[in-house]
Protein backbone atom coordinates (compact mmCIF):
# COMPACT_ATOMS: atom_id res chain seq x y z
CA UNK A 1 0.00 0.00 0.00
CA UNK A 2 2.90 2.35 0.73
CA UNK A 3 4.36 1.64 -2.72
CA UNK A 4 0.98 2.25 -4.34
CA UNK A 5 0.54 5.60 -2.59
CA UNK A 6 4.07 6.69 -3.49
CA UNK A 7 3.45 5.83 -7.15
CA UNK A 8 0.15 7.70 -7.10
CA UNK A 9 1.73 10.81 -5.61
CA UNK A 10 4.45 10.68 -8.26
CA UNK A 11 2.02 10.72 -11.19
CA UNK A 12 -0.91 12.58 -9.62
CA UNK A 13 -0.15 15.97 -11.14
CA UNK A 14 0.39 14.42 -14.57
CA UNK A 15 -3.01 12.72 -14.39
CA UNK A 16 -4.81 15.77 -13.01
CA UNK A 17 -3.36 18.44 -15.30
CA UNK A 18 -3.22 16.31 -18.44
CA UNK A 19 -6.78 15.07 -18.02
CA UNK A 20 -8.12 18.58 -17.47
CA UNK A 21 -6.52 19.79 -20.68
CA UNK A 22 -7.88 16.91 -22.75
CA UNK A 23 -11.35 17.03 -21.17
CA UNK A 24 -11.58 20.80 -21.76
CA UNK A 25 -10.66 20.26 -25.42
CA UNK A 26 -13.24 17.48 -25.75
CA UNK A 27 -15.96 19.68 -24.28
CA UNK A 28 -15.03 22.52 -26.62
CA UNK A 29 -15.39 20.15 -29.58
CA UNK A 30 -18.83 19.05 -28.41
CA UNK A 31 -17.92 15.77 -26.74
CA UNK A 32 -18.44 14.82 -23.09
CA UNK A 33 -21.81 16.54 -22.81
CA UNK A 34 -22.98 14.29 -19.99
CA UNK A 35 -26.10 13.37 -21.94
CA UNK A 36 -25.61 9.63 -21.40
CA UNK A 37 -24.04 9.42 -17.96
CA UNK A 38 -26.50 6.68 -17.06
CA UNK A 39 -27.22 3.48 -18.96
CA UNK A 40 -30.92 3.37 -19.82
CA UNK A 41 -30.97 -0.28 -20.85
CA UNK A 42 -29.17 -3.13 -19.08
CA UNK A 43 -26.26 -4.75 -20.84
CA UNK A 44 -26.81 -8.29 -22.09
CA UNK A 45 -25.82 -10.91 -19.56
CA UNK A 46 -24.06 -13.22 -21.98
CA UNK A 47 -22.56 -16.28 -20.33
CA UNK A 48 -19.17 -16.96 -21.91
CA UNK A 49 -18.11 -20.61 -22.16
CA UNK A 50 -15.17 -20.11 -24.53
CA UNK A 51 -12.50 -20.78 -21.90
CA UNK A 52 -14.24 -24.03 -20.96
CA UNK A 53 -14.39 -25.01 -24.62
CA UNK A 54 -10.65 -24.40 -24.91
CA UNK A 55 -10.13 -26.81 -22.02
CA UNK A 56 -12.25 -29.41 -23.79
CA UNK A 57 -10.33 -28.82 -27.04
CA UNK A 58 -7.14 -30.03 -25.35
CA UNK A 59 -8.49 -33.53 -25.86
CA UNK A 60 -8.27 -33.00 -29.62
CA UNK A 61 -5.07 -34.16 -31.36
CA UNK A 62 -2.43 -31.54 -32.05
CA UNK A 63 -1.67 -30.57 -35.63
CA UNK A 64 1.41 -32.47 -36.83
CA UNK A 65 4.52 -30.49 -37.70
CA UNK A 66 4.19 -31.83 -41.24
CA UNK A 67 0.81 -30.11 -41.51
CA UNK A 68 2.05 -26.63 -40.63
CA UNK A 69 0.91 -25.29 -43.98
CA UNK A 70 -2.65 -26.01 -42.83
CA UNK A 71 -2.36 -24.12 -39.57
CA UNK A 72 -4.02 -21.12 -41.17
CA UNK A 73 -7.54 -21.41 -42.53
CA UNK A 74 -9.97 -19.04 -44.19
CA UNK A 75 -13.53 -18.67 -42.97
CA UNK A 76 -14.99 -18.15 -46.43
CA UNK A 77 -15.03 -20.79 -49.14
CA UNK A 78 -14.77 -19.88 -52.80
CA UNK A 79 -18.54 -19.59 -53.11
CA UNK A 80 -18.59 -17.02 -50.30
CA UNK A 81 -20.15 -19.36 -47.75
CA UNK A 82 -18.58 -20.01 -44.39
CA UNK A 83 -17.04 -23.45 -44.36
CA UNK A 84 -16.49 -25.88 -41.49
CA UNK A 85 -13.48 -24.70 -39.50
CA UNK A 86 -11.48 -25.84 -36.49
CA UNK A 87 -11.23 -22.71 -34.34
CA UNK A 88 -9.08 -24.29 -31.63
CA UNK A 89 -5.93 -25.53 -33.36
CA UNK A 90 -5.57 -23.26 -36.40
CA UNK A 91 -5.24 -19.54 -37.00
CA UNK A 92 -8.55 -18.55 -38.59
CA UNK A 93 -8.81 -15.63 -41.01
CA UNK A 94 -11.58 -13.60 -42.55
CA UNK A 95 -9.86 -12.33 -45.69
CA UNK A 96 -13.00 -10.76 -47.12
CA UNK A 97 -13.93 -7.08 -47.23
CA UNK A 98 -17.07 -7.71 -45.19
CA UNK A 99 -17.81 -9.18 -41.79
CA UNK A 100 -19.00 -12.75 -41.54
CA UNK A 101 -20.61 -14.88 -38.83
CA UNK A 102 -19.45 -18.20 -37.39
CA UNK A 103 -21.47 -20.49 -35.17
CA UNK A 104 -19.89 -22.26 -32.21
CA UNK A 105 -21.93 -24.45 -29.85
CA UNK A 106 -25.12 -22.73 -30.94
CA UNK A 107 -23.76 -19.19 -30.43
CA UNK A 108 -23.13 -16.79 -33.31
CA UNK A 109 -19.99 -14.64 -33.41
CA UNK A 110 -19.36 -11.68 -35.72
CA UNK A 111 -15.93 -11.78 -37.40
CA UNK A 112 -14.74 -8.40 -38.78
CA UNK A 113 -13.13 -8.14 -42.23
CA UNK A 114 -9.40 -8.75 -42.63
CA UNK A 115 -9.12 -10.32 -39.20
CA UNK A 116 -7.20 -13.34 -37.93
CA UNK A 117 -7.57 -15.09 -34.59
CA UNK A 118 -6.66 -18.17 -32.59
CA UNK A 119 -9.00 -19.43 -29.87
CA UNK A 120 -6.77 -21.27 -27.40
CA UNK A 121 -4.83 -21.09 -24.15
CA UNK A 122 -1.08 -21.33 -23.50
CA UNK A 123 -0.93 -25.01 -24.35
CA UNK A 124 -2.20 -24.41 -27.90
CA UNK A 125 -0.52 -21.12 -28.83
CA UNK A 126 2.01 -22.72 -31.19
CA UNK A 127 -0.12 -22.35 -34.37
CA UNK A 128 0.27 -18.60 -33.91
CA UNK A 129 4.05 -18.98 -34.06
CA UNK A 130 4.16 -21.57 -36.83
CA UNK A 131 1.30 -20.45 -39.05
CA UNK A 132 1.99 -20.65 -42.74
CA UNK A 133 2.69 -16.98 -43.38
CA UNK A 134 5.29 -16.86 -40.59
CA UNK A 135 4.12 -13.40 -39.55
CA UNK A 136 6.42 -11.26 -37.43
CA UNK A 137 4.47 -8.53 -35.70
CA UNK A 138 5.45 -4.85 -35.52
CA UNK A 139 3.06 -4.20 -32.64
CA UNK A 140 2.06 -6.56 -29.83
CA UNK A 141 -0.52 -5.43 -27.28
CA UNK A 142 -1.43 -7.59 -24.30
CA UNK A 143 -3.92 -7.26 -21.47
CA UNK A 144 -3.00 -10.10 -19.09
CA UNK A 145 -5.60 -11.42 -16.62
CA UNK A 146 -3.68 -10.16 -13.60
CA UNK A 147 -4.34 -11.73 -10.24
CA UNK A 148 -6.25 -9.50 -7.83
CA UNK A 149 -8.87 -9.80 -5.10
CA UNK A 150 -11.77 -8.29 -7.06
CA UNK A 151 -11.29 -10.79 -9.89
CA UNK A 152 -11.31 -13.68 -7.43
CA UNK A 153 -14.50 -12.37 -5.82
CA UNK A 154 -16.35 -11.66 -9.05
CA UNK A 155 -15.14 -14.76 -10.93
CA UNK A 156 -15.65 -12.86 -14.19
CA UNK A 157 -12.57 -14.51 -15.66
CA UNK A 158 -9.65 -16.70 -14.65
CA UNK A 159 -6.52 -14.88 -13.54
CA UNK A 160 -2.95 -15.88 -14.33
CA UNK A 161 0.15 -15.85 -12.10
CA UNK A 162 2.61 -13.23 -13.31
CA UNK A 163 5.41 -15.76 -13.71
CA UNK A 164 3.39 -17.63 -16.35
CA UNK A 165 3.60 -14.65 -18.70
CA UNK A 166 7.24 -15.49 -19.37
CA UNK A 167 5.99 -18.50 -21.31
CA UNK A 168 4.60 -16.26 -24.05
CA UNK A 169 6.74 -16.70 -27.21
CA UNK A 170 7.22 -12.97 -27.73
CA UNK A 171 10.72 -13.27 -29.28
CA UNK A 172 9.33 -15.66 -31.90
CA UNK A 173 6.38 -13.38 -32.67
CA UNK A 174 8.09 -9.97 -32.68
CA UNK A 175 9.75 -8.20 -35.58
CA UNK A 176 13.19 -6.68 -35.02
CA UNK A 177 11.72 -3.28 -34.16
CA UNK A 178 8.52 -4.49 -32.51
CA UNK A 179 6.70 -2.22 -30.07
CA UNK A 180 5.30 -4.22 -27.12
CA UNK A 181 2.54 -2.66 -25.01
CA UNK A 182 1.25 -4.21 -21.79
CA UNK A 183 -1.79 -3.10 -19.81
CA UNK A 184 -0.98 -3.19 -16.09
CA UNK A 185 -3.24 -2.84 -13.07
CA UNK A 186 -2.37 -0.34 -10.36
CA UNK A 187 -0.63 -2.88 -8.14
CA UNK A 188 3.03 -1.80 -7.88
CA UNK A 189 4.15 -5.44 -7.81
CA UNK A 190 2.67 -6.00 -11.28
CA UNK A 191 4.28 -2.85 -12.64
CA UNK A 192 7.68 -3.81 -11.21
CA UNK A 193 7.33 -7.29 -12.64
CA UNK A 194 6.75 -5.99 -16.17
CA UNK A 195 9.53 -3.41 -16.00
CA UNK A 196 12.16 -5.41 -14.12
CA UNK A 197 11.47 -9.05 -14.99
CA UNK A 198 9.12 -9.65 -17.90
CA UNK A 199 10.52 -7.23 -20.48
CA UNK A 200 14.17 -8.02 -19.65
CA UNK A 201 13.32 -11.73 -19.92
CA UNK A 202 12.28 -11.11 -23.53
CA UNK A 203 15.17 -8.73 -24.23
CA UNK A 204 12.84 -5.72 -24.43
CA UNK A 205 13.81 -2.25 -23.24
CA UNK A 206 11.16 -0.13 -21.50
CA UNK A 207 10.78 3.11 -23.45
CA UNK A 208 7.69 4.74 -21.90
CA UNK A 209 4.80 4.50 -19.48
CA UNK A 210 1.41 5.83 -20.52
CA UNK A 211 -1.83 6.22 -18.60
CA UNK A 212 -5.41 5.50 -19.56
CA UNK A 213 -7.65 7.88 -17.62
CA UNK A 214 -11.29 6.86 -17.34
CA UNK A 215 -13.94 9.59 -17.24
CA UNK A 216 -17.72 9.80 -17.35
CA UNK A 217 -19.58 11.33 -20.29
CA UNK A 218 -19.57 14.62 -18.38
CA UNK A 219 -15.77 14.54 -18.04
CA UNK A 220 -15.49 13.59 -14.37
CA UNK A 221 -13.15 10.85 -13.14
CA UNK A 222 -15.04 7.56 -12.82
CA UNK A 223 -13.55 7.24 -9.31
CA UNK A 224 -12.14 10.00 -7.09
CA UNK A 225 -8.53 10.58 -8.10
CA UNK A 226 -7.29 10.04 -4.54
CA UNK A 227 -9.55 7.10 -3.71
CA UNK A 228 -7.65 4.56 -1.56
CA UNK A 229 -9.53 1.67 -3.19
CA UNK A 230 -9.86 2.23 -6.94
CA UNK A 231 -8.04 4.72 -9.12
CA UNK A 232 -9.53 6.21 -12.32
CA UNK A 233 -6.48 5.27 -14.38
CA UNK A 234 -4.49 2.27 -15.58
CA UNK A 235 -0.89 2.01 -16.75
CA UNK A 236 0.50 0.92 -20.10
CA UNK A 237 4.15 -0.11 -20.27
CA UNK A 238 5.72 0.33 -23.71
CA UNK A 239 8.91 -1.44 -24.69
CA UNK A 240 10.98 -2.11 -27.80
CA UNK A 241 13.74 -4.37 -29.05
CA UNK A 242 15.59 -1.59 -30.85
CA UNK A 243 15.79 2.19 -30.57
CA UNK A 244 12.93 3.45 -32.75
CA UNK A 245 13.26 6.00 -35.51
CA UNK A 246 10.29 7.81 -33.99
CA UNK A 247 10.88 8.18 -30.22
CA UNK A 248 7.99 7.20 -27.96
CA UNK A 249 7.08 10.03 -25.60
CA UNK A 250 6.83 9.17 -21.92
CA UNK A 251 3.82 9.92 -19.70
CA UNK A 252 1.26 10.27 -22.49
CA UNK A 253 -2.39 10.23 -21.44
CA UNK A 254 -5.33 8.53 -23.14
CA UNK A 255 -8.60 9.89 -21.78
CA UNK A 256 -11.86 8.15 -22.66
CA UNK A 257 -15.21 6.98 -21.38
CA UNK A 258 -14.77 3.28 -20.51
CA UNK A 259 -16.89 0.63 -22.15
CA UNK A 260 -19.92 -0.59 -20.24
CA UNK A 261 -18.58 -4.10 -20.84
CA UNK A 262 -16.35 -5.20 -17.97
CA UNK A 263 -12.60 -4.79 -18.50
CA UNK A 264 -12.84 -3.93 -22.20
CA UNK A 265 -9.97 -1.61 -23.09
CA UNK A 266 -10.01 1.12 -25.76
CA UNK A 267 -8.43 0.31 -29.11
CA UNK A 268 -4.87 1.60 -29.44
CA UNK A 269 -4.66 1.31 -33.24
CA UNK A 270 -4.86 5.00 -34.08
CA UNK A 271 -2.85 6.15 -31.05
CA UNK A 272 0.10 3.88 -31.84
CA UNK A 273 0.08 4.27 -35.62
CA UNK A 274 2.61 7.12 -35.39
CA UNK A 275 5.16 4.79 -33.78
CA UNK A 276 4.68 1.63 -35.86
CA UNK A 277 3.41 2.92 -39.20
CA UNK A 278 0.07 2.56 -40.96
CA UNK A 279 1.02 -0.79 -42.53
CA UNK A 280 2.23 -2.43 -39.32
CA UNK A 281 1.30 -6.03 -38.55
CA UNK A 282 -0.51 -6.02 -35.21
CA UNK A 283 -1.19 -8.72 -32.61
CA UNK A 284 -3.31 -8.63 -29.46
CA UNK A 285 -2.72 -11.24 -26.76
CA UNK A 286 -5.36 -12.20 -24.18
CA UNK A 287 -7.87 -10.53 -26.49
CA UNK A 288 -11.61 -10.78 -25.89
CA UNK A 289 -12.66 -9.07 -29.10
CA UNK A 290 -11.40 -8.68 -32.67
CA UNK A 291 -10.16 -5.67 -34.63
CA UNK A 292 -10.01 -5.30 -38.42
CA UNK A 293 -6.45 -5.68 -39.64
CA UNK A 294 -5.27 -7.37 -36.43
CA UNK A 295 -4.44 -10.90 -35.35
CA UNK A 296 -5.86 -11.80 -31.92
CA UNK A 297 -5.25 -14.66 -29.49
CA UNK A 298 -6.84 -15.78 -26.23
CA UNK A 299 -9.11 -18.36 -24.67
CA UNK A 300 -11.99 -15.85 -24.83
CA UNK A 301 -10.93 -14.14 -28.05
CA UNK A 302 -14.50 -14.12 -29.42
CA UNK A 303 -16.26 -13.12 -26.19
CA UNK A 304 -17.33 -9.61 -27.21
CA UNK A 305 -17.93 -10.73 -30.80
CA UNK A 306 -21.06 -12.59 -29.67
CA UNK A 307 -23.92 -11.42 -31.86
CA UNK A 308 -26.02 -10.53 -28.79
CA UNK A 309 -23.73 -7.56 -28.07
CA UNK A 310 -24.21 -6.22 -31.57
CA UNK A 311 -27.97 -6.61 -31.28
CA UNK A 312 -27.85 -4.61 -28.04
CA UNK A 313 -25.86 -1.83 -29.72
CA UNK A 314 -28.44 -1.54 -32.50
CA UNK A 315 -31.37 -1.55 -30.05
CA UNK A 316 -29.80 1.10 -27.83
CA UNK A 317 -29.06 3.38 -30.77
CA UNK A 318 -25.32 3.48 -30.10
CA UNK A 319 -24.14 2.29 -33.50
Amino acid sequence: EIDAQAFHEKIRSVILEGSKSLVDSARYLGYLTGATDTVTEPLPLQECSLAALCEMAKELPLVDEEEQEERTQSLAAEDGCTSHVDLFSRVTENREDEATVVTLMGEEYVIPPHTAFLLSDFTRIQPLVHCEYGTKFDLIVMDPPWENKSVKRSRRYSSLPSSQLKRLPIPQLASTNCLVVTWVTNRPSHLRFVRDELYPHWGIEVVAEWFWVKVTTSGQFVFPLDSPHKKPYEVLVLGRYQTPEVPVEDCRLIVSVPSALHSQKPSLSEVLKLYVGAEATCLELFARSLQPGWTSWGNEVLKFQNSSYFCWIVRSGCS
